[in-house]
């Protein structure tokens, strides 16, 4: 935005932003993370919902508070009330059941221009809340905080007073974390070796992991790639058998690069830490 409201951290949604950027951020600040500290961790947040869960009183006085006033808060007090939506189930034989039309009480509608854009700054402040002892990378809903120190102590204590942060904030917006889907990830070094840690959200405990997706491809501990090569293995040789039966066309070699396309969305951002430089797709 022109006027510099969205903070830095968000890549979601945004021009001249995107998932390749979100992850070589993130990687970037890892790696420098442990050259200078040993104790380097990540909590992968999982919004409930969240795009379905705005509340549309505290969305109103965000945008107040960024500067939308006057006529223009009124049309999105229109663009936000009155709005109805139902379920509708068809099966094969193209029967169809409906559900009775409801009043939506909460939520951006999404498929929408303005949706998203509603999004970001609804969740905008959580960043300048959390980023005083951590950094954080944003996409959207995606939310990844960084945590970094030298004292295991002040590693358990941020890691604790982030965590609390972070669900205060939640609460006071009216979402909700899917402590299910969230989980801790620490980054080692072969000089260092992992630490005991035990996050609490309410009566749920974080689960610890070894490695898990983010924007894509899938992290580990080590930044080995061994679980991100592994899936991408099996999914390449599934288009590959898809590909066979047609491997005497003329257009197989346009359709496999397609396929690679689709399975390695990712790899140039990938292949900069593993060959020193940016592979052009």
């Amino acid at each position: 935005m022109e006027n510099n409201i969205l903070v830095l951290e968000q890549f979601g949604f945004r021009e001249k932003f995107s998932t390749d950027m979100a992850i070589y951020t993130f990687l970037n600040s890892v790696l420098s993370s442990l050259e200078n500290k040993p104790l380097v961790g990540d909590v992968f947040c999982d919004l409930q919902k969240a795009f379905d869960s705005i509340n549309h009183n505290i969305l109103l006085f965000k945008l107040e508070y960024y500067g939308i006033s006057g006529l223009a808060i009124k049309l999105m007090k229109l663009y936000l009330s009155e709005r109805y939506q139902r379920v509708v189930l068809k099966d094969n034989s193209s029967n169809k059941q409906t559900s009775d039309w409801e009043l939506v009480k909460h939520g951006v509608p999404q498929g929408s221009t303005l949706g998203p854009l509603l999004f970001l700054i609804y969740i905008n402040d959580l960043a300048l809340i959390i980023n005083r002892v951590t950094e954080v990378i944003l996409f959207a809903d995606d939310t990844g905080i960084i945590i970094s120190n030298i004292q295991p102590e002040e590693f358990k204590n941020n890691m604790n007073i982030v965590t609390k942060q972070t669900i205060d904030w939640l609460h006071s917006n009216l979402l909700a974390l899917n402590s299910n889907k969230t989980y801790f990830l620490q980054f080692l070094t072969k000089k260092h070796n992992e630490m005991k840690i035990q996050i609490m959200v309410s009566n749920s405990v974080i689960s610890n992991t070894t490695s898990t997706k983010c924007l894509g491809p899938t992290m580990d501990g080590t930044l080995s790639w061994k679980d991100h090569i592994l899936d991408l293995t099996t999914k390449l040789n599934k288009a590959c058998f898809a590909i066979r039966p047609i491997k005497s066309l003329m257009y197989v070699i346009k359709c496999f690069e397609n396929s690679l396309l689709f399975i390695f969305p990712r790899i140039n951002v990938i292949w900069y830490y593993i060959l020193g430089k940016l592979l052009p797709l």
